[in-house]
């Protein structure tokens, strides 16, 4: 009989454990909405699904942009090496035209300067060759620094409305808009701000990661051009070469003979006398 009153009051505790857990669940299982999230991020969560929109579109299109065939590819440096050799220098230049690669650009820059300027040397259409380079590798690499730079904005964005919440709440409190046990609310206030910076760091994070993706692809494919255009450059220099080293046609004997001594030799003429052997 002495274990009676433990038991009871051990079936007591145990009774308000589970109704206090009865009570508490409905309020742990809040259901997540992400409109509700967004609003209450505050102003600057717009600027952020503006950044978020514009990392996704970089990202897509410098999947489709930048690939080795949109740089050089080995058919357009078989078919221009070709032409080089052949000496089809305005035949390349229209084929180059109609191409859509860094290396085509190049070859039609330093080909046109090399057609138009008959008295040029070709240092001269060496340096054509590298200003054009360097702006097709300036172009491919500016491209994807925007990623890089909506990385580095992002985060700070999301920090800036972190502290306007942080201010909002806190001017509420000096303001007297929480009072006594009400001050507790301030924990929503802060979780409410700290919203951004989660935003900021998620749109951030991935624009990062990318960018160092696509600098790596980027690198490697300028050092293919920078090897493709020096070997382009190599083989025009060389059929250059040969086409001003070619001899000159070795003149007959009555052409010599007219130079050196300054005498015509006159030429085999046919004979127009009538034949007379059969009178």
């Amino acid at each position: 009989m002495k274990w009676h009153p433990k038991i009871l009051a051990l079936f007591l505790l145990s009774a308000t454990c589970v109704r206090a857990a009865d009570e508490a669940a409905p309020a742990a299982e809040k259901p997540l909405d992400i409109m509700q999230i967004f609003d209450d991020g505050g102003i600057m969560m717009y600027p952020l699904a503006a950044l978020s929109v514009a990392a996704v579109v970089m990202i897509l299109l410098f999947m489709l942009t930048i690939r080795r065939n949109a740089v050089v590819s080995d058919r357009f440096m078989n078919n221009a090496e070709a032409m080089v050799r052949k000496r089809d220098f305005l035949g390349l230049i229209g084929y180059c035209h109609r191409q859509n690669e860094c290396m085509a650009r190049i070859a039609q820059k330093s080909l046109e300067f090399m057609t138009k300027n008959s008295s040029a040397t070709f240092s001269d259409v060496r340096e054509v060759a590298e200003a054009e380079g360097s702006r097709q590798v300036g172009m491919l690499s500016s491209r994807i620094t925007y990623l890089a730079d909506i990385g580095s904005v992002a985060p700070m964005v999301g920090l800036l409305g972190t502290v306007l919440g942080m201010i909002k709440s806190f001017l509420n409190i000096s303001t007297g808009g929480f009072e006594g046990a009400r001050q507790m609310q301030l924990a929503d206030g802060v979780s409410e701000a700290l919203i951004t910076t989660a935003a900021g760091l998620m749109v951030g994070i991935p624009a990062l990661v990318f960018y160092s993706i696509f600098r790596g692809r980027v690198q490697k494919y300028i050092a293919e051009l920078e090897a493709a255009s020096t070997h382009f450059m190599a083989t025009l220099h060389s059929q250059i070469q040969r086409q001003t080293a070619a001899p000159a046609p070795y003149p007959s004997p009555n052409r010599r003979h007219q130079e050196d001594y300054g005498i015509p030799v006159p030429s085999p003429l046919s004979d127009d006398r009538p034949d007379l052997h059969g009178i």
